[in-house]
């Protein structure tokens, strides 16, 4: 008999299914019970044909699931299918005898993303079709918005199940996978919390704690904040079913969803990471079940990750318990920042070389790279102290300004370009002028130092004038 090679099993498949039932047949129930709820309270409010107005309003309630619930859901539930498909590889009697099979890696990989995919896409179709049903039987069939609804549901679940997959084949322990899922999903958030909480400490004026700057590697916060229902209104007379009184009021006209191509962006992200996930699954060791990371070159990223965490984690908290009450005025006191995040490092560092090397006695065989961490902690400290980086320097180009926001005795102002360019140009002299003199404010009056309060003092006396009833204010009433 000629032998093939196939690179899915039938039965394996099967058997995924059937053994994780429990799991998509909970989802599944549970996403059911909300179009039956929808059948009952249109039944109890007596059966009506639907009007072009509330077929518009279900596209919408379509679009808003897609834009604000599924990726909630998803981002859940597609690491609980991964660790479902791929819980063999974390013991090392499963992984041996599933590579002992006559079965190909290429068919264990393919039949188990596969697997995983279905079982994502069961709830979702069992909902979907539920909710079609009951929209025909009150004549509210929207083709298009089910369309792009489905398309949506589809691309988010195999961007979140692609991610899942990918973290499924780096770490060599089940309790690692959520863990490392949940990191790279809010990573960008995380980080760029983590470096403003530091930098404030450090430059002049920063009063920022997040500025979103690389949002979009943090997938779940970005799909919920860019993509959303687009609605078109238009006044329109009509009339009360009920009392048969006419009234002018504002009409949903039509239904949009905006940024909806990121989804497709962030599906093709997803098949890239699977198909990652496959090249490392092909070298992978079966000997790395129950190993902390089971990819080499991921191991000094762990291990310098934990501890650049820790440092600036770490290295505030002590701060802030140690010495934060010794300080004078807003700022770090650069020393004992440097060796709190030492420190904090430290705990970081050896802790992940523990997890690692699966032992305590790792001091002696890692003391070098404990060095670099140390002094990668006094150069960061160093750097934003001296403002490396042009954080405190920088004033904003008159062509990059989009919008100002000037706090005055308590009331807040807005500037737009082309509206207020006069303004503007004021207040960017009133920034340059607080960076010139920043070394006398903070000798005067340590107790200040971001722009918000500089702003707020400097313009407080021409509060009034900022008022639209007031004169025009100069921009030498702003410096003084």
């Amino acid at each position: 008999m000629r032998s093939k090679t196939s690179c899915f099993n039938g039965t394996l498949f099967r058997k995924n299914l059937s053994r994780y039932w429990p799991l998509w047949g909970l989802a599944s129930f549970g996403g059911a019970m909300f179009p039956l709820a929808m059948l009952v309270n249109l039944l109890h409010d007596g059966f009506q044909l639907w009007s072009p107005l509330e077929t518009r309003q279900a596209r919408q309630a379509y679009y808003t699931v897609l834009s604000y619930g599924v990726p909630v859901i998803s981002i859940v539930y597609a690491i609980l299918c991964a660790m479902a498909v791929w819980s063999y590889l974390y013991n090392a009697r499963s992984v041996g005898m599933m590579h002992t099979l006559p079965i190909r890696r290429e068919g264990l990989f393919v039949t188990n993303v596969l697997s995983g995919l279905t079982m994502m896409a069961i709830p979702y179709a069992v909902t979907g079709v539920l909710l079609v049903l009951v929209t025909m039987l009150f004549g509210g069939f929207e083709p298009m918005g089910v369309l792009v609804t489905v398309l949506g549901v589809a691309g988010e679940s195999v961007f979140f199940f692609g991610l899942a997959t990918f973290c499924a084949l780096i770490v060599g322990n089940i309790f690692m996978l959520p863990a490392l899922y949940g990191l790279l999903n809010f990573i960008a958030v995380l980080t760029d919390f983590m470096v403003n909480l530091l930098a404030q400490g450090f430059c002049f004026g920063l009063n920022s704690s997040y500025s979103g700057t690389v949002e979009w590697l943090s997938p779940v916060v970005y799909l919920v904040q860019k993509i959303s229902p687009n609605n078109s209104y238009e006044t329109q007379w009509v009339t009360d079913r009920l009392g048969g009184q006419r009234y002018e009021t504002s009409v949903l006209t039509s239904v949009t969803l905006e940024n909806g191509w990121l989804i497709a962006v962030y599906a093709a992200v997803g098949v890239v990471l699977m198909v990652l996930a496959w090249l490392m699954y092909r070298r992978r060791r079966s000997e790395s079940a129950g190993d902390v990371v089971a990819v080499g070159w991921m191991k000094p990223v762990f291990r310098y990750g934990c501890a650049a965490y820790s440092a600036i984690l770490g290295g505030r908290l002590l701060y802030a318990l140690f010495w934060e009450s010794f300080q004078n005025g807003l700022y770090f006191t650069v020393l004992p920042m440097i060796l709190c995040m030492i420190v904090g490092g430290a705990v970081g560092y050896y802790a992940a070389s523990m997890l690692l090397a699966k032992t305590l006695r790792v001091f002696r065989s890692t003391w070098k790279g404990m060095l670099a961490v140390a002094l990668g902690c006094a150069a960061l400290c160093g750097a934003m102290k001296c403002d490396l980086f042009g954080v405190v320097r920088r004033v904003p180009a008159p062509d990059s300004v989009k919008l100002v926001n000037v706090c005055a005795a308590g009331s807040n102002y807005y500037l737009t370009p082309g509206k207020d360019d006069a303004l503007i140009e004021e207040v960017r002299t009133l920034h340059q002028t607080i960076i010139d003199d920043k070394d006398y404010i903070q000798k005067e009056a340590p107790g200040y130092g971001y722009y918000s309060d500089g702003y707020t003092a400097s313009v407080e006396e021409s509060a009034d004038a900022l008022r639209p009833d007031a004169a025009p204010v100069g921009a030498d009433d702003l410096v003084r």
